[in-house]
């Protein structure tokens, strides 16, 4: 039965009006989202659980309950930073059933060979949160890159003001095409001030929170401590600023990225100016909607396209609104299921969140 639904699956791929259902399979049916009976199975990888908490503490529970309401069966697992560990979770996925994947890729090159791998064995692919260049993902889903880096770069203007300052950028890790987004859009908005002068800038190699600290304390001393402002493109990258700002006693505008728990108690404490809010649950009904469409034969429904510079190709995309938290709104995020209280809210922080208007 399983060459019977390899058969099937490439001929999805093949046309996306074809019926999943007219194919034969040994599983049972499952009830998708629109009530129609679907014998999808997907498979999703996520990166690791380093480079930021989203992965396990919103998305991965997101997901898992999104395809629970929608009766479709999800395989989600971690591949932990490591590339071979994610090649094979997937080979594994495929060969226990699995009819997509959708994959958070740790590098273009080892996320490209997992997609045309998969290609190979008639399992489509899709790219979830980070596209995947060179790759051949049918879809993607996430939030606009550009304009996360564009809502960093506003908000560090607004924490700084006019008057003049030396930036930094502590960017995402270089193999990375979401990191390269952000920093078009916060370049975008920044470069335009002329008050601001860019002091330095570096990429940190995969998201390490501890590679962040050690390059930005060296920039902090090439520039005497001159600096009035960090552009850090995720929370955890601004933690590692914020710590060797610390240790010199110094507090300056840092931005961050993914409103986390501990990004928006340093929000609440004034230590880190502000974060972006992308909630998962948008970015998971969006994969859901995609796999369903796929797993009844129809086209998914698509709103924009990314463009992949590697492959030389348009992938058609879902890609939502990130929003700015700054103290003001830090209770958006709570009530937008981005954190719970009391994941924010403990010990000395309940008086904060009171003063910020959690309830």
């Amino acid at each position: 039965m399983r060459l019977k639904r390899t058969a099937c699956i490439a001929a999805i791929a093949a046309m996306a009006t074809a019926s999943l259902a007219a194919c034969g399979s040994s599983s049972s049916d499952n009830k998708g989202g629109s009530g129609s009976k679907t014998k999808a199975k997907i498979g999703i990888i996520l990166p690791d659980t380093k480079s930021s908490i989203r992965w396990e503490s919103f998305d991965r529970p997101v997901l898992t309950a999104a395809f629970k309401k929608a009766g479709i069966p999800a395989d989600i697992q971690n591949a932990e930073n490591d590339k071979q560990r994610m090649a094979t979770i997937a080979e594994q996925m495929i060969t226990n059933g699995a009819t997509m994947l959708a994959i958070v890729n740790l590098d273009n090159a080892s996320g490209a060979a997992i997609e045309k791998k998969a290609a190979q064995q008639g399992v489509q692919t899709i790219d979830y949160d980070r596209l995947t260049l060179g790759g051949n993902a049918s879809y993607y889903v996430s939030f606009d890159g550009t304009e996360v880096g564009r809502v960093q770069g506003r908000g560090l203007q607004k924490c700084m003001g006019s008057k003049a300052g030396n930036i930094v950028y502590l960017n995402g890790s270089p193999d990375d095409n979401n990191a390269t987004l952000f920093k078009t859009g916060a370049h975008e908005i920044l470069d335009k001030v002329t008050n601001y002068k860019k002091v330095a800038e570096q990429a940190v190699p995969g998201w390490d929170n501890q590679q962040a600290a050690t390059i930005f304390e060296q920039m902090y001393t090439q520039q005497h401590g001159k600096i009035d402002g960090v552009l850090a493109a995720n929370d955890g990258l601004a933690q590692a600023a914020i710590s060797i700002l610390a240790k010199n006693h110094s507090k300056i505008p840092v931005t961050g990225q993914d409103a986390s728990p501990q990004g928006l108690q340093n929000i609440l404490d004034g230590t880190q100016c502000m974060t972006v809010f992308k909630p998962a649950k948008q970015e998971a009904d969006s994969l859901i909607q995609v796999v369903t469409a796929l797993a009844n034969g129809q086209k998914p429904q698509m709103t924009a396209t990314a463009v992949d510079p590697v492959g030389k190709r348009n992938v058609p995309s879902i890609l939502h609104t990130p929003i700015g938290i700054f103290k003001d709104n830090v209770k958006d995020v709570i009530s937008g299921g981005g954190a719970t209280k009391a994941q924010v809210c403990g010990g000395a922080y309940a008086a904060k969140c009171a003063a910020a208007g959690i309830q």
